[in-house]
């Protein structure tokens, strides 16, 4: 299979896996790509958690961000006309003309799963040198992910959450010694953002999505891969970001449109975004939602709670599916030595043959924290990558594939008791039926409806 599917995609290129609770990835170095950050979710916003020093890159999702809008009817009025012949052809073993024929009965490709952009966090310390003590990891026992080391004498600590019950991405900056942290916080997109300022501690980030983007590997000759603007008014959905930034001490100021902090002994940035997307067949621009007033009331929502009711009301609304299977093995050999072993390492062990049973544990529940993390029961279904994509061209454009990959996203929801996670998928599959009936006629002059694999 061409494709890679959620789990195998981001469990496996995570070169991981599980530390001293079973609980945990952890590592002793900062991630070097995408593909070995710590992924943090709420069904709507999506986080790849990089874990540098001096440039922390946090890398953004919002789960109903898509290029494009409602598909037209009569796509390819000419599609069913070729089905008699392509059906004769293969009777006829004629394999060859069958597929030139099938072709022709070919419809537009998908749109893309797009990149929201990435929070940067540039830190600054008195001296250089490297940091001592460097610590990363996620726990997936309560959805937190984590960065501490040591520099010019203070222990640095970084949590970040994404958080259900508020709908808002967090980050916890505390240094253990006062009016230690300085720090130069950014928003980018590759979406053309506006940005601007509200306020002395606050960004907003304002843009909108591409009214197409052509597959990665689809690359006609003259053809722009990319069209930005819609005439029509209809495709190309709005999308709104806010960042906010309470420090502890010290003080918060823009410069150069991003925010300074000064002097700080601990900060925390909430990030709230949203969306214009309004339904399946509803133009994302001309009818779409009120991006900006909803990302305002889910910052103000979350601002209003004190930081540890914000966290312990995360830990409880995720806890309420994770802690809902207990998975154990007997861990009779090497229990000891290999829960000190850093989990890239403690994973490369394991493929040349060490036996490592609690790594078989962690594999089945971060199978679970994965689909947790990428799907709600109130919002979109979990795509070819869950909810994490940085590419404004991602491989097969991180759609919906239902000749299998959809489904394997979905297999931990009854096997791992977590059937609420499985409605998101359901209403898809409903969505589809309405479209489908339109495909099943078009295309077939068929009754009923129905649904290719992209």
């Amino acid at each position: 299979m061409k494709k890679l599917f959620l789990w195998g995609c981001i469990v496996l290129s995570f070169k991981s896996l599980q530390a001293q609770d079973n609980s945990k990835i952890w590592y002793d170095k900062p991630a070097s790509e995408w593909v070995e950050a710590l992924p943090v979710g709420n069904g709507q916003i999506g986080a790849m958690v990089l874990g540098g020093v001096e440039d922390e890159l946090i890398q953004l999702n919002e789960s109903t961000l898509w290029s494009g809008g409602p598909r037209k009817n009569n796509v390819n009025p000419e599609a069913y006309k070729y089905l008699k012949p392509i059906r004769e052809a293969l009777s006829r073993k004629d394999y060859s003309s069958a597929q030139e024929l099938t072709r022709k009965m070919q419809g537009h490709y998908s749109e893309s799963f797009l990149p929201l952009g990435d929070l940067k966090i540039r830190q600054k310390f008195k001296s250089g040198g490297k940091p001592w003590k460097y610590y990363r990891d996620l726990d997936i026992s309560n959805a937190i992910a984590s960065v501490s080391y040591e520099k010019d004498g203070v222990k640095f600590t970084r949590e970040v959450l994404a958080s259900r019950p508020d709908q808002v991405l967090v980050v916890k900056i505390t240094a253990n010694k006062p009016k230690s942290i300085f720090l130069e916080v950014d928003l980018v997109s590759q979406l053309r953002p506006v940005i601007s300022t509200n306020g002395s501690d606050q960004l907003v980030m304002q843009a909108k999505a591409p009214a197409r983007v052509d597959p990665s590997y689809y690359n006609q000759q003259g053809r722009e891969p990319i069209a930005w603007e819609d005439v029509s008014g209809c495709n190309g959905m709005r999308v709104r970001t806010l960042l906010k930034a309470i420090p502890t001490q010290g003080e918060v100021s823009v410069v150069d449109n991003h925010l300074q902090i000064t002097a700080a002994t601990e900060v925390v940035l909430y990030l709230s975004a949203a969306t214009s997307f309004n339904g399946f067949d509803r133009c994302p621009d001309k009818d779409g939602l009120d991006e900006k007033a909803m990302a305002l009331n889910r910052l103000n929502a979350a601002l209003a709670k004190p930081y540890r009711d914000l966290r312990e009301d995360h830990i409880a609304a995720y806890r309420n599916f994770f802690n809902r299977v207990v998975f154990e093995l007997n861990n009779s050999v090497n229990a000891n030595v290999n829960s000190k072993i850093p989990s890239d390492l403690r994973l490369k062990f394991y493929s040349y043959g060490n036996e490592d049973p609690k790594l078989e544990e962690f594999f089945f529940q971060y199978g679970r924290y994965l689909l947790i993390s990428a799907s709600d029961p109130e919002g979109s279904p979990a795509n070819l990558q869950g909810i994490w994509n940085k590419e404004l061209r991602a491989p097969w454009s991180s759609n919906y594939t239902i000749n299998i990959n959809t489904q394997m996203n979905y297999w931990p929801a009854e096997s791992g008791n977590l059937s609420e996670l499985h409605q998101p998928l359901l209403q898809f599959i409903d969505n589809l039926s309405k479209t489908g009936s339109l495909t099943a006629k078009e295309y077939y002059r068929a009754r009923g409806w129905v649904a290719h694999h992209n």
